[in-house]
């Protein structure tokens, strides 16, 4: 029995593919719903893993024994991400009698309708009845986090001046690459705001940067004042958040952007080379909407309301959950 249930509330599982960024999103909502789930980080089996969810036939034979097993008792809420999570999510419903309330974030490329609500990006353009549509993505970022976070992050980055500068940094996706060429470029930029602004920096690094580009980020701000975390040690990414007076983030990750709105302050997008429509439409919604300018080498400052979609879905999701009484429709 899971904590919840022992409180008295619904028992929730999280089930993901373990990629941090897909499993916050869905940690994020559990934490605005009020729950304490328990994840599940589920494997698939070849050739499932590289089929699209509609062509998962047979979910059980599907998934692999080195993964977290669902099995009964079924949770009374489930919330899913990932593309292998899409078949299983909508299996668990089906099999639980509509007892299990399933949210699936991200586009599930199958019926939405097999879910009880499915938290999309509006960018994915996805519409319906059962549909939920986000400006950005879910997160976990919220005053409580960032207020915890300053608390322990306050003494190790104190000896930064201020303006402090949170640089967010991602890499290499399925359509952006970081050059080694661009890093230096921004290297050059940041080194700048240094020495010109006085500025105080705080970068962090992903996966995806690259041991070559963080070599380039560590050579170039030699000797200045930077707290740089190449993914040694405990993360202080919601420390930097919680302690900078803007925040500068590649264009790769729409979570990384969502996460920093969610602070209010300043956020300047870094680009990077590629891009693709859906993303072009975030960034350009985001704009239009006051929240994030580009990043041309010079710091701007402006004000907005904090950005904070995931509370938003969960009000809109506690709705739906008290006035729910339909049953599972159709076959999975």
């Amino acid at each position: 029995m899971g904590k919840a249930e022992r409180d008295g509330g619904p028992s929730c599982w999280v089930v993901s593919d373990g990629r941090a960024g897909n499993e916050n999103q869905c940690l994020g909502l559990a934490r605005a719903l009020g729950l304490a789930p328990e994840v599940k980080r589920i494997r698939a089996r070849a050739p499932w893993r590289w089929l699209a969810p509609s062509l998962w036939l047979g979910v059980r034979r599907a998934l692999d024994p080195s993964g977290d097993t669902l099995a009964p008792p079924w949770p009374k809420v489930l919330i899913a991400t990932g593309r292998i999570s899409v078949a299983p999510a909508a299996a668990l419903r089906r099999a639980s009698g509509g007892a299990t309330f399933a949210i699936q974030i991200q586009n599930p490329t199958i019926d939405p309708g097999r879910f009880d609500v499915v938290v999309a990006p509006a960018h994915d353009r996805l519409s319906g009845p059962k549909v939920i549509a986000t400006l950005g993505a879910m997160h976990g970022v919220d005053q409580a986090s960032l207020d915890q976070a300053a608390a322990r992050f306050g003494p190790r980055l104190a000896h930064l001046p201020r303006p402090r500068i949170a640089v967010l940094i991602g890499g290499d996706s399925k359509v952006h690459r970081l050059r080694p060429e661009a890093t230096r470029r921004l290297a050059e930029q940041l080194a700048e705001l240094a020495r010109r602004d006085g500025v105080g920096l705080m970068v962090t690094t992903s996966r995806r940067t690259g041991a070559e580009n963080i070599e380039i980020l560590r050579r170039g701000l030699e000797g200045l004042a930077v707290d740089l975390w190449d993914g040694a040690g405990e993360n202080p990414f919601y420390g930097y958040l919680a302690l900078a007076e803007g925040i500068l983030v590649t264009e790769d990750s729409v979570n990384m952007v969502s996460e920093a709105a969610a602070t209010g302050k300043p956020v300047q997008v870094i680009g990077l080379e590629g891009g693709s429509a859906r993303q072009e439409r975030f960034h350009r919604a985001m704009g239009e909407a006051g929240i994030t300018r580009p990043f041309d080498g010079h710091l701007e400052h402006w004000s907005y309301p904090p950005f904070n979609e995931t509370q938003r879905v969960a009000e809109e999701i506690g709705r739906r959950m008290a006035t729910r009484t339909a049953p599972v429709d159709g076959p999975t």
